[in-house]
């Protein structure tokens, strides 16, 4: 029996994974995507004709009832927010909208129409911002340092209000930073990898970053949007932190990348304050113990590889686009 899934946010860097991971396993998949005077399908382009797009909402109810109607998910997964941390300081309320009551808005569509299907919410590390313990595991409280933090809380508390209220199969993955070469350029994985190769061909001559020091738990996307997957396929809902288990720091995002490109990165990086944020979140590190005992789940490409992959894939986008160009 072929099963259907509906991915929200089907268009960022977790859900074309999820959607290629998804068609592999034989799902017919549905994607959710906004209306938009400019569509951008550039990372799934290359699966377009083998998913099929919705055009629905998060701000808007009806819309979302409509695309649980059409697709009849055995599966939904929420990945769809503005997920962008700086930009809740500029956007508080448009983020509450979207990371916040999106949710709720999803998780009552899927109660009064599809309330067998099984729901993933994507929540998040930055929930924990001023940690309480190191590292940080399902049980540890939460402090949320900036307004996606607390959206992101209302979220996952939101859905486990559902599962405990109206039994829907409702899980959260509390996921930590996971990065890929589809990250967003604003996102600083990808900042960083882009401007390494745009320095190394000649095409700038600096970078301007913030806070050297932030640590943060990466990982690599295609590794965590698996988890999300495993998570539904279990007898019983629950929730699972998601995480490396290691910490590493800007700088050692920064030495790794400039080194495999074979520069040195002082002579590039420039600290601009501008890019510091207003109350910067504690040590990020995730105990990924749970995930790994009750799933087996175990990640498979390290910090390094991650970095390095990120570079050889921007040195090859900037020379491609650079040729097109010229």
């Amino acid at each position: 029996m072929q099963k259907t899934a509906l991915i929200t946010g089907i268009t960022g860097q977790d859900g074309s994974y999820l959607a290629e991971f998804l068609l592999d396993k034989g799902y017919r998949v549905f994607g959710m995507v906004r209306r938009a005077s400019t569509e951008n399908f550039e990372r799934i382009e290359h699966i377009r004709d083998q998913v099929t797009l919705i055009q629905a909402d998060l701000l808007d109810q009806m819309s979302l009832i409509t695309a649980i109607s059409e697709s009849q998910p055995d599966e939904v997964y929420n990945l769809a927010a503005q997920s962008f941390v700086p930009t809740s300081w500029t956007k508080p309320v448009l983020t509450a909208e979207f990371t916040a009551l999106g949710v709720t808005r999803v998780l009552e569509a899927v109660r009064l129409v599809k309330p067998d299907a099984k729901f993933y919410q994507a929540s998040s590390s930055e929930m924990f911002g001023k940690v309480k313990e190191t590292p940080q595991n399902e049980n540890t409280s939460f402090h949320p340092r900036s307004p996606y933090g607390v959206a992101k809380v209302y979220g996952h508390f939101i859905t486990v209000n559902y599962r405990e209220s109206y039994g829907l199969f409702a899980c959260s993955g509390i996921l930590f930073n996971h990065e890929s070469p589809r990250r967003g350029l604003e996102f600083v994985t990808r900042k960083v990898s882009y401007a390494v190769a745009r320095i190394k061909l000649g095409l700038r001559d600096s970078v301007a970053l913030g806070n050297l020091d932030a640590k943060r738990d990466w990982g690599y996307a295609l590794d965590y949007v698996e988890m999300m997957w495993m998570m539904l396929q279990q007898d019983e809902p629950d929730d699972y932190v998601i995480a490396s288990g290691e910490t590493h720091s800007v700088k050692e995002l920064v030495e790794v990348a400039f080194g495999h490109a074979g520069l040195d990165w002082q002579k590039f990086v420039k600290i601009d304050p501008r890019f510091v944020r207003p109350a910067e979140v504690d040590l990020l590190i995730g105990d990924p113990a749970k995930a790994r005992n009750k799933l087996g789940w175990q990640p498979k490409v390290s910090f390094e590889e991650l970095v390095k992959m990120m570079v050889d894939s921007d040195l090859e986008l900037v020379q491609k686009r650079e040729i097109i160009v010229g």
